[in-house]
């Protein structure tokens, strides 16, 4: 048996780190909205979901230490890369943190983590049963 749990969970467990670090990322966001010039930050789903599925042959740049390549913060080695917000509106401080945008995507974020979570809760619970029967 391998020691990936992907064929057991599907996408679940990697979607789970994506809504970790989104997470993180719109909290991050919404502590600095009134830092003059800090520019929000997000992950981009559709660039990390388009890695996944690209990267399954490829080989990995890796970093001699955490931060030593790559820009905007993130090293080669991390595979949740952060994306800069585009602003729906300009502030006059340069700040492009919206936070009502921010606390609608911190919600809708803690929706699909809790949706990940609830099915490889049921997997577990499901394999459970098998092992130890229907007692």
């Amino acid at each position: 048996m391998s020691n990936s749990s992907e064929p057991l969970f599907g996408i679940h467990a990697r979607a789970l780190a994506v809504w970790q670090k989104r997470a993180e990322a719109i909290a991050n966001n919404l502590a600095n909205a009134d830092t003059p010039d800090y520019k929000a930050r997000d992950v981009d789903f559709r660039k990390v979901l388009a890695s996944a599925t690209s990267d399954e042959g490829s080989v990995q740049l890796q970093a001699p230490e955490p931060g030593m390549i790559g820009s905007n913060g993130t090293s080669a080695s991390d595979p949740i890369p952060l994306s800069w917000r585009v602003p729906l509106q300009p502030s006059m401080d340069g700040n492009t943190v919206d936070t009502q945008v921010e606390q609608a995507n911190y919600a809708a974020n803690a929706v699909h983590y809790q949706a990940s979570l609830t099915f490889i809760n049921a997997q577990i619970s499901m394999l459970n049963t098998a092992i130890n029967g229907g007692d």
